[in-house]
């Protein structure tokens, strides 16, 4: 199915749930890069685009020609949440502010799309789930395989038993990044704003344009992409918490920056398995339909999933092994983030939990949380779930 036929689809089922003449309006909070493409996609699925807030005035002048004609300008988040022509927003921002925005807009009557990962702390996830609960608003984690059809019928697969007994699922995900591009502030920052709860320092343009590299605000490429494989794993082996977590990793080859290019997660989890997540990003480039597996190894069958493929390879003595059970989509995965933007825009008008609600949010953000710090402190740290600690 090509991405028209795709959409045009998808909207006709949007306006089902919505109405026809009842559009939701959403606020973009965050018009970088990711901001401004999912404002495309939820456009393109009948929502109004009537507001969009960045605190840096050439992302807000690109995220307002993004959005829906008229549309407001903020440079403030918590003046747009003011507004009550607003329904629903998108927390697209660096990733030490998707807890503290979410918690605001909930309490002030907006349901929500964050992007991944969830939070930034332990401490903030449990606090987003609070609030979410207390004020019955709709969180959507922007983790999209949750609504990807290929990864739902993996889910299948996996829950029917034909791998057995599952304790090691190995993934990993390979690429290659490169140095920071040189950056210029071209427009008005405020960058105490942008700072937010981080720690308070003078302004820096490389750490603003690669704020995704320093602990302060994000845990680099190893949570940004363990965000999305991580979650796949807990999801289908129906895991809450871990119960304990290493990280460890390389120096980092870009010297700028503190966040590892190389790294392995290891997690112990109460359905008695190992989970191992490694990102190789100084690697060879690779399509995306082969740069990341996660294979769950059973006693009677091996399973594995990459982006846009599963296969089932049962026990065999062959010198070449064969699948018994296959799924391949090559392209299918650009729908995946429209389904799970669907999603959403139906549940907010429908009030039932989306695919990727908080709770699933934070027990991936609990792992992720826990691996930055493993690799900083350079030790195993065990959770506790009964008082909701991380112990060494």
């Amino acid at each position: 199915m090509n991405r028209r036929l795709f959409l045009s689809s998808t909207a006709l089922s949007a306006s089902r749930v919505l109405g026809a003449n009842d559009r939701v309006n959403v606020g973009l909070i965050g018009a970088g890069g990711r901001g401004r493409y999912l404002t495309g996609d939820f456009k393109e699925l009948g929502a109004n685009v009537n507001a969009v807030c960045d605190i840096y005035e050439p992302n807000l002048q690109e995220g307002l020609k993004v959005a829906s004609t008229g549309a407001k300008s903020f440079d403030n988040y918590k003046r747009l949440l003011d507004d009550k022509g607003v329904d629903a927003v998108i927390v697209a921002t660096p990733d030490h502010w998707h807890a503290q925005m979410t918690i605001d807009a909930v309490n002030a009557g907006k349901d929500v799309y964050v992007e991944k990962p969830m939070a930034h702390t332990i401490d903030e996830g449990f606090r987003m789930i609070d609030a979410t609960r207390k004020t019955k608003r709709i969180v959507q984690v922007g983790t999209q395989r949750r609504s990807s059809e290929l990864f739902m019928a993996g889910k299948k697969v996996i829950d029917s038993g034909v791998c057995g007994e599952v304790r090691l699922v190995n993934s990993w995900w390979y690429n290659n990044t490169s140095k920071p591009r040189p950056f210029e502030l071209k427009g008005k920052l405020d960058w105490n704003q942008w700072l937010g709860s981080a720690p308070k320092r003078a302004l820096d343009p490389m750490r603003f344009r690669n704020w995704y590299w320093f602990f302060d605000y994000s845990g680099g490429l190893l949570v940004g992409q363990a965000a999305h494989v991580v979650d796949a794993i807990l999801w289908y082996m129906n895991t809450t918490h871990p119960l304990k977590v290493t990280c460890t990793g390389g120096k980092p080859q870009i010297s700028e920056f503190e966040v590892p290019e190389t790294a392995t997660i290891t997690w112990e989890a109460p359905e008695n398995y190992f989970g191992v997540f490694t990102l190789g990003y100084k690697a060879m480039r690779y399509a995306l339909y082969n740069d990341q597996k996660k294979e769950f190894h059973g006693d009677k069958a091996r399973f594995d999933v990459g982006r846009e493929w599963w296969m089932v390879y049962p026990e065999s003595n062959a010198l070449e092994m064969k699948p018994n059970q296959e799924n391949k989509q090559p392209g299918s995965f650009k729908f995946a983030g429209i389904s799970h933007i669907r999603n959403f825009l139906e549940c907010v008008k429908s009030r039932k939990e989306p695919n990727a609600p908080v709770e699933a949010g934070q027990a991936t953000n609990i792992v992720l949380c826990m691996a930055m710090d493993s690799l900083r402190q350079g030790r195993t740290l065990k959770w506790n779930n009964a008082t909701r600690k991380v112990e060494v």
